[in-house]
Order: C-alpha cells, then sequence, then structure tokens
C-alpha cells in the first residue's frame, strides 16, 4: 500500500470557553492543515495490530493512537485482521501540531480504502472522535472552526493564501498539563470568527491563543521566538495549540524563506519549517 501522508496543522485561533463535567474543555478554535507531513505505512503481513515508528520519543504499544484507531477500525468492520503501522516522523513530537491525530486519521482512512470504503466520511469522523479530539479535524481535512472539545467542524468559506515558518524548539509540553493550569477568564476577545478572510493582515488580527499565558509562563523562551518572528517581518505570530510550536504568517513566499534561512542559520538547534496551509 502506497504511504499515507499525514499533515500536521495549527490554530489560527484557541480560546478556551469552560471545563466539562468529563475533565475536557469546550474550545472554539480555527484549524488548517500545513505541509509539514509524516509519512504512514500499512502492511498486512502480521496477525496483530502493531506500530513502528522513527522517533523513540513516540510509543510503540496500543497506546498509540494509530494503533487505537486500526483496533476500532476492525472492531467497527467486524475484522480480525493484523496490521504494521510504519511512521516516519517529520512532524515535531508533541509540539501542538498535531501530528499523533494525523497519523491516526491516516490510518483510518488508509483502512477505510484497503477495505473498498465501507464507511462515509461522516461515519470516519465519528470514529475518529472517540481516538481524540484533534483526529475528526485530519478527516474533514479543509480549514475549519472547531468547537465542543475540537470535535465538532464547521467548514470556513476562505482563507487568503499565506505562507509560514514554524519553529519547533525541541521541547515536549504536555496538552493535559496546560489544560490543567490554564484559568478561564470573561476574555473581551471576540468569539465571532469571520467565514471569510480576504487578506493576510486580516488574519494577522484573527490570530489568538489562550494556552500561550500558562505555556509561556512555564517556557519563557517561546515567547522570544514569537518576537523574532514578528521582529523579522511576520505580519502575526502565535504558539499552536498547546505548544511549544510557534508560526508566523506572511503574505509572499520570498519573505518566509527569507526568514527560514536567517532563523535556521542562526539558532541550529531549532527546528524550523518553512509550510504553506492546506487550503482544499
Amino acid at each position: 500500500m502506497p504511504d499515507l501522508r499525514s499533515p500536521a496543522k495549527i490554530n489560527l485561533f484557541l480560546k478556551a470557553l469552560r471545563k466539562r463535567e468529563d475533565g475536557y474543555h469546550d474550545i472554539l478554535s480555527v484549524m488548517c492543515g500545513v505541509t509539514i507531513f509524516d509519512h504512514v505505512t500499512l502492511s498486512f503481513d502480521v496477525s496483530s495490530i502493531r506500530a513502528e515508528c522513527s522517533d523513540p520519543r513516540v510509543p510503540e504499544d496500543s497506546s498509540n493512537l494509530a494503533c487505537k484507531a486500526a483496533s476500532l477500525f476492525m472492531k467497527r468492520y467486524g475484522a480480525s485482521d493484523g496490521v504494521r503501522i510504519t511512521i516516519r516522523k517529520s512532524i515535531p513530537v508533541a509540539a501542538g501540531l498535531g501530528g499523533g491525530s494525523s497519523n491516526a486519521a491516516s490510518v483510518l482512512m488508509g483502512l477505510n480504502r484497503r477495505y473498498d470504503n465501507p464507511f462515509s466520511k461522516e461515519s470516519l469522523m465519528s470514529m475518529a472522535g472517540k481516538i481524540g479530539a484533534d483526529v475528526p479535524f485530519f478527516i474533514f481535512r479543509s480549514p475549519a472552526m472547531a468547537s465542543g472539545i475540537g470535535d465538532k467542524l464547521v467548514g470556513l468559506g476562505c482563507l487568503p493564501p499565506f505562507w509560514l515558518v514554524v519553529i519547533d524548539p525541541g521541547l515536549e509540553v504536555s496538552t493535559a498539563w496546560v489544560y490543567e493550569n490554564l484559568e478561564l477568564t470573561n476574555s473581551a476577545i471576540d468569539s465571532n470568527i469571520p467565514t471569510s478572510i480576504k487578506t493576510v493582515s486580516e488574519l494577522a488580527q484573527l490570530l489568538h491563543n489562550d494556552l500561550e499565558k500558562v505555556t509561556f509562563q512555564k517556557y519563557p523562551a517561546l515567547e522570544i521566538i514569537k518576537s523574532v518572528l514578528i521582529d523579522n517581518g511576520a505580519q502575526g505570530a502565535l504558539m499552536s495549540g498547546s505548544g511549544p510550536a510557534v508560526f508566523g504568517i506572511f503574505d509572499t513566499i520570498n519573505s518566509a524563506k527569507t526568514v527560514c534561512r536567517s532563523i535556521r542559520n542562526r539558532q541550529g538547534k531549532w527546528n524550523v519549517f518553512l509550510a504553506e496551509p492546506l487550503l482544499t
């Protein structure tokens, strides 16, 4: 079976609204896929479900979201087939870019194709919601406004073309820890997200993330990274999800390339990516 490209995501807007009885938080977010890809391969030469990953920090047991996805698919499909899931990582681990969730979604879609599409997109999204809050977005794929715990998705009418410099400083941030330490406020930030954003400057005005305050307090270097991007010409910059990845948005590819090259040369320990949004 051919490689499945498994994209990263960024949150262009993220507001935590309230803590639920089940421990999750209701949020409002704008999510967009970006052209940083893991590669997932499915093979069927084994009798059980197992994962193999190029990054040793990723678990290869049943706690791996990709394994959970395969197990759930087989249960719903009524099969007991084995599958070997090979993951070649490029998306930084535990960085707020959704790599594990994306891998799980790729497994669901890949298995659905393997078995001649027994499930609709809506059924796959329902399955995905049982695995993790971000997994349905990677089935949906298009830029979306997310509500609930992030699993209720409505497509955005339009985003302008833009380019990204995404910086991962190599830290690992626990999403659970960030939400546990989040103080909910009655912020004046407008939660009425426009359904159509026509210019990069309009997009820059949208950028907001409630989780920055928590993560920046523990990792002040992230606020410096955000400032570096702005000082180098980004029209806006933001931490993605619970971090630590921070991105800057640019209206031309040349400006993004120049900044990407400059930061790579100065900060060899950071992972610096040039990327585009996945707008369709």
